[in-house]
């Protein structure tokens, strides 16, 4: 019995922050995968290998992380203002599931490299030595994101020295400003869904907990380490081997999820395991990071640990470090009482590999908050470029 051969895509294998992922030009996709839906998912899901029952992804390009579960869509924008449009989508490991309901913060540190690299840029707009300036729209939130990419020789420079925690070799910066991050597009919810900077957040079989419920960057649940019995000084082992500790936070985020109107039932939390975040917050202590680095309690104002498809992340997610940013800055919430309270500019917080330095803009005006700009420093580089192989659907 013949079978067909496999079909070729070009692609780009790219790391973006603490995250990797399979990136595409939309026009270099099969004609059937060019609109968002079943195709495109079915299509998406065996480049990156998933479903996969054994957890692995062997049979494709995902790591079996939420980390390296992803995949980007870009094109030429269609929005005055801006060069490419950018879709993101978190492929679940053993379902059938391609996520596209919000960001992610770390493979946007590569989108600009990518597009200047790919033509998706205008030629005019790329200076020879310098830094080129991609205006980005985010089409599932609606937002604008600015990358700002070093060039030489007119091409992506993407060696140097910065270093990101997280990250085990240096790269050339690449610094990122989310604008007006705080606005859900696609949700239409307000920075604080409830309308609370704290809510008291009944979870069944838990109890119930302070938590600060926030759209910025990512729909994100924040509680604090203490109600739960943490220090915010843990790395992935204490919470993704153990079971009960990750029903606890799944079930956080379903309830979560609801309180926030993302959802209308806690069942529909499976379909939805990108958004909302949950993650929880603790005043400073000295602990050693996951590299066996120190992080002296003097040189953080907070911990945070976030979990990401239901585990504990290895590191911080970009789109919940801009969720982290924005409530830094705003008095009273629960990111800002950890931190030690008062106005702030900037917060540097210590997460499973180390740390990590946010800058947001927020301002109050008849009681009610805004956020014009959250900005951060990532890298980004090319893994891999060519085309990725799938078979033919029967």
């Amino acid at each position: 019995m013949s079978h067909p051969p496999q079909i070729r895509i070009a692609a780009t294998y790219m790391r973006g922050g603490t995250s990797k992922g399979v990136f595409f030009r939309l026009e270099d996709l099969p004609e059937a995968a060019q609109v968002p839906g079943e195709a495109r998912d079915r299509l998406l899901l065996r480049v990156i290998g998933s479903p996969d029952p054994y957890g692995k992804q062997i049979d494709g390009m995902g790591g079996a992380t939420s980390s390296t579960s992803k995949v980007v869509v870009l094109s030429r924008s269609e929005r005055p203002g801006h060069d490419v449009d950018y879709r993101f989508g978190q492929v679940a490991i053993d379902q059938a599931l391609v996520d596209w309901s919000g960001n992610c913060g770390n493979l946007t540190a590569a989108v600009g490299s990518f597009a200047i690299s790919n033509g998706l840029v205008d030629a005019a707009r790329i200076p020879r030595d310098g830094i080129c300036t991609v205006r980005i729209w985010q089409t599932q939130i609606a937002k604008t994101i600015i990358a700002h990419v070093p060039v030489t020789d007119g091409l992506v420079q993407e060696t140097g020295d910065f270093e990101l925690d997280g990250v085990t070799f240096p790269a050339a910066e690449v610094q990122i400003e989310f604008l007006d991050p705080a606005d859900d597009g696609e949700e239409g919810g307000a920075m604080f869904p409830t309308g609370n900077l704290v809510d008291d957040l009944d979870v069944p079989g838990v109890g119930t907990l302070k938590a600060t419920l926030i759209n910025a960057g990512i729909p994100t649940i924040f509680v604090n380490a203490q109600d739960l019995g943490y220090d915010g000084t843990e790395l992935q082992g204490a919470i993704n081997e153990d079971a009960k500790a990750l029903a606890v936070f799944e079930t956080i985020r379903a309830h979560g999820a609801v309180r926030m109107g993302l959802i209308r039932d806690v069942a529909e939390a499976a379909k939805r395991q990108h958004t909302p975040k949950v993650a929880f917050v603790a005043k400073p202590t000295t602990y050693a990071s996951s590299s066996g680095k120190p992080v002296a309690a003097g040189d953080v104002d907070l911990l945070v640990r976030a979990l990401s498809m239901g585990k504990l992340h290895h590191a911080m997610m970009g789109t919940a470090a801009v969720a982290i940013g924005t409530a830094a800055a705003i008095p009273g919430t629960l990111v800002n009482q950890a931190a030690g309270g008062g106005s702030r500019e900037v917060v540097r917080f210590g997460h499973p590999s180390g740390t990590l330095r946010v800058g947001a803009q927020a301002h109050e005006a008849n009681g009610e908050w805004t956020v014009t700009r959250v900005s951060m420093s990532r890298s980004a580089r090319v893994l891999m470029e060519g085309w990725v192989r799938v078979p033919v659907e029967p």
